[in-house]
């Protein structure tokens, strides 16, 4: 009896290191794997309504393949939009088995190899979702190091977000915001990556944006300019009080001579047609490059019209 055991654990021993071993070598076998895509398509829901099954030929060692096959879960991956083709007939998106290829390690994990699809594409059902586009408005703070300044506006990629969600979410929300940005002492160019602020209910295709702001270095130039008038039809004179104002310039360094021997601060006619009171904002035509910023004090002047008197 002792022997019968003894011979049969050596049996047990010997067939569970053949199949380790043979498991352990690698094969080509078909397996079936079931997807459940996800995708980033513009007015569309997030992940399709179901999987879609995926027959394919691969390599790899026996121990994959058979768990390859015996997973019944659903494997999710994620498609590039640009991976799609729409058919309108059916109201599906599909993926040619080429640019599926481009997924096989997501699909059927590490060391397996892809020789084939069995089908040409696979199509998914995505349905459409209330959505509307957005600007996405940036929450700044930076300060810069003197006779520094920022070149213009923060630039931001993207500038707007798809927004999705029940029809009066929807309406209620103009515009997504960012995490603060805060850059102290800026100096030269500083770039980096904001985090969206989530909106309760409502998803949002992005999640971060890419975020630019160009410093420079500035001198500043002050004059006393002329305000002159434009637009006032013949025979009416529209007086400016005061007449003259402090012009500041902010220029990029080296400032190449005085932007006030070259731009035109003028009033318009229309506007002071169009104002009960008689006040006018003060414009500024014909800013030469390298001006950054500029400004005038006061900024709002009285005009009053009178006849001209022929002589």
């Amino acid at each position: 009896m002792k022997r019968w055991t003894q011979f049969l654990l050596c049996l047990l021993l010997s067939a569970s290191v053949w199949l380790i071993h043979n498991l352990s070598l690698k094969y080509t076998g078909v397996v079936t794997v079931s997807v459940l895509a996800k995708s980033s398509l513009k007015g569309r829901s997030q992940t399709a309504s179901e999987p879609v099954t995926v027959n394919a030929r691969c390599y790899a060692t026996g121990f994959r393949l058979l768990r390859i096959r015996h997973s019944d879960s659903d494997v999710l991956v994620e498609i590039n939009p640009e991976d799609f083709e729409y058919t309108m007939s059916d109201d599906k998106f599909n993926v040619s088995a080429a640019n599926l290829s481009k997924y096989a390690a997501d699909i059927f994990g590490s060391g397996v190899q892809l020789e084939t699809f069995l089908n040409q594409g696979y199509g998914f059902s995505f349905p459409r979702e209330n959505n509307r586009t957005v600007p996405v408005r940036p929450v700044v703070n930076v300060s810069f190091k003197p006779q520094y300044m920022a070149a213009g506006p923060m630039r931001i990629q993207p500038d707007s977000v798809v927004i999705y969600g029940s029809g009066s979410l929807l309406e209620s929300v103009n515009a997504v915001l960012t995490r603060p940005v805060s850059v102290g002492d800026a100096s030269k160019n500083v770039s980096g990556v904001a985090r969206i602020v989530p909106v309760p209910g409502i998803r949002i295709s992005e999640s971060e944006v890419a975020w630019a702001l160009d410093v420079v270095r500035y001198v500043e130039l002050r004059s006393q300019v002329h305000i002159n008038v434009r637009g006032a039809p013949a025979g009416v004179k529209l007086s400016v009080l005061p007449s003259t104002a402090e012009a500041v310039f902010r220029c990029r360094f080296p400032a190449k001579g005085n932007p006030a021997e070259v731009c035109e601060f003028y009033v318009d006619y229309t506007e002071f047609t169009g104002s009960i009171s008689g006040s006018c904002v003060v414009r500024c035509d014909n800013l030469p490059q390298g001006v950054i910023d500029w400004s005038i004090d006061p900024e709002v002047v009285d005009c009053l019209e009178m006849e001209e008197v022929e002589e």
